[in-house]
């Protein structure tokens, strides 16, 4: 075959990958176990209120391996492999790597002078390698759940502002949000306002939307409070769920093979 037989046309069909962050205790791990047939990689404790396939906890880096391992070759019918979460993944691999140097810190690696997050990349692409490797030979979608920080932005069109991110090193934050299909983040809808404090001061407070403090949704579009994108043309703003970003895909026309309802 030639180079120009090669060349493909058309939008291609492939599972989603997903990175999904937000604060704790908001539903991140409820929306990746309504996934297609889940299963669960934690590096965290926090899956036990929850009815889903999960490996044992990993402890070590080597353990994350060797269950994207055993997808790879071993017979199953899972279809959607989640990693929660990114930022306790991260911890892992930062040990992996001390323990690689002899390093007693992450800051001290490869010399120190910040090489050691850089040295973490490289675990970092073997993480995304195998999960590319699942998508494309076992047809697997992956969802890479991470909590949430506030960070200051320094934006050269403007003054600088605080945003959320993900929860991990600026390096791997560049990494997995440019690797993913999309970039959820998942809040609380709120409004402000004002609350009389007597002799003439106010203050403003923030009061949730809906039941349990606050309607539960996801930004699918990045601006200036998140970090947010996504490659399927999604509303700005979606409810929290399996259900909903599904559907959102499949208004918009989206060839997906998995979740979409008349495929499952």
């Amino acid at each position: 075959m030639s180079v120009l037989e090669q060349i493909r046309t058309g939008k291609q069909s492939s599972p989603p990958r997903i990175l999904l962050y937000g604060t704790e205790g908001i539903g991140k791990s409820t929306f990746a176990a309504q996934a297609p047939n889940p299963i669960f990689i934690p590096t965290e404790d926090g899956l036990n209120e929850i009815n889903c396939a999960s490996f044992p906890m990993a402890k070590k880096y080597s353990d994350v391996e060797s269950y994207l391992s055993a997808l790879a070759i071993e017979q199953h019918e899972y279809q959607t492999i989640i990693i929660d979460s990114c930022d306790w993944l991260e911890q892992l691999i930062w040990d992996e790597l001390c323990r690689l140097s002899g390093a007693s810190t992450i800051e001290k690696c490869d010399g120190g002078y910040g090489k050691g997050y850089i040295a973490a990349l490289s675990f970092w692409r073997q993480i995304v390698d195998a999960l590319d490797a699942l998508r494309t030979e076992r047809h697997m979608a992956t969802i890479l759940v991470a909590h949430s920080r506030v960070e200051r932005f320094e934006d050269p069109e403007s003054n600088a502002y605080d945003r959320y991110t993900p929860r991990t090193h600026k390096h791997a934050t560049a990494l997995l949000t440019e690797w993913a299909d999309a970039v959820l983040f998942a809040t609380r809808k709120f409004r402000t306002e004002s609350e009389n404090m007597g002799f003439g001061k106010e203050r403003t407070i923030a009061v949730g939307l809906g039941k349990d403090g606050g309607e539960r949704i996801i930004r699918t579009v990045g601006g200036p409070s998140c970090i947010a994108k996504n490659r399927y043309n999604l509303p700005y703003e979606i409810p929290l769920s399996w259900d909903a970003f599904i559907n959102a895909l499949n208004n918009n026309n989206q060839p997906q093979t998995i979740g979409d309802v008349n495929n499952v």
